[in-house]
């Protein structure tokens, strides 16, 4: 089954390396679509893909990079769908600024960077939470719920996962982990870590997080992809990738997808 699915997954990879992300959401014959969700008096908007598949499946959270829901951010929740998994992917930018209701409202990705860093971690938790709660409630979920983050949204799924414990797992793409043991101490779920091996700031960060996750008989594991840079699930994927990008996307992606299909 594991060696079926690197398989498919190195084919699907040649498949669509030609092509920019909106082409990917634009091509895809899954069913995509935007559910509004109320969460503390605001309207939060996110992007539902589901898998053409007959059975009932784990959903995944995809918590978005540190310039927004953009479209490659979209387009791996439709990757995810396509790997036969439901995934949600939040907008935590949404109604956060004046006048802007979503990530594609800003005038342009930096001025999406610097109002989410500007976003009060009570707040994200709490739009994640309802998120979550909306997850748990698809009738074509199983009821298990993940979430995987990348970059900003990796450091998010490690700390959100110090908040929820009835998450399934969370899958960390280049984040850093929260520093305080207070904080460590509540996570009761697996972590797993993916890491470009051309990311020396993130990890510097990682030998701490293994300490401290060890000192308190926590699950870490995490795999490091040499020749990737920060963001190359992102990057590896666009007709202009590197191949160390590239590379290590696709290994990024079978490491996924055996965690995700034992």
């Amino acid at each position: 089954m594991k060696s079926l699915t690197v398989f498919l997954s190195c084919m699907w990879a040649l498949s669509v390396s030609s092509q920019t992300d909106i082409e990917v959401l634009e091509q895809s014959p899954r069913h995509q679509e935007w559910v509004e969700l109320e969460s503390n008096g605001r309207t939060l908007h996110n992007f539902v893909v589901y898998p053409e598949i007959s059975d009932r499946t784990k959903v995944l959270l995809v918590i978005h990079e540190n310039r927004g829901l953009n479209d490659w951010a979209r387009r791996f929740a439709d990757e995810l769908a396509e790997k036969g998994f439901i995934a949600i992917a939040p907008d935590l930018l949404s109604n956060s600024s004046e006048g802007i209701s979503k990530t594609s409202d800003f005038e342009n990705s930096d001025a999406a960077r610097t109002a989410l860093y500007n976003l009060d971690s009570d707040q994200v938790f709490a739009d994640l939470d309802t998120a979550f709660d909306y997850a748990k409630s698809i009738k074509a979920g199983t009821g298990e719920v993940s979430v995987i983050g990348f970059c900003w949204g990796g450091s998010q799924s490690f700390a959100y996962a110090t908040h929820n414990p009835d998450l399934e797992e969370a899958f960390v793409f280049y984040g850093t982990a929260p520093k305080a043991m207070e904080d460590l101490v509540n996570i009761e779920i697996p972590i797993y870590g993916f890491y470009g091996g051309n990311d020396a700031r993130v990890n510097s960060t990682i030998p701490e997080t293994e300490t401290n996750m060890n000192k308190l008989g926590k699950f870490f594991t995490y795999n490091i992809y040499e020749g990737g840079g920060h963001g190359f699930m992102r990057s590896g994927a666009q007709p202009d990738a590197s191949e160390g990008n590239k590379m290590a996307r696709e290994e990024a992606w079978q490491g996924l997808l055996e965690i995700l299909n034992p």
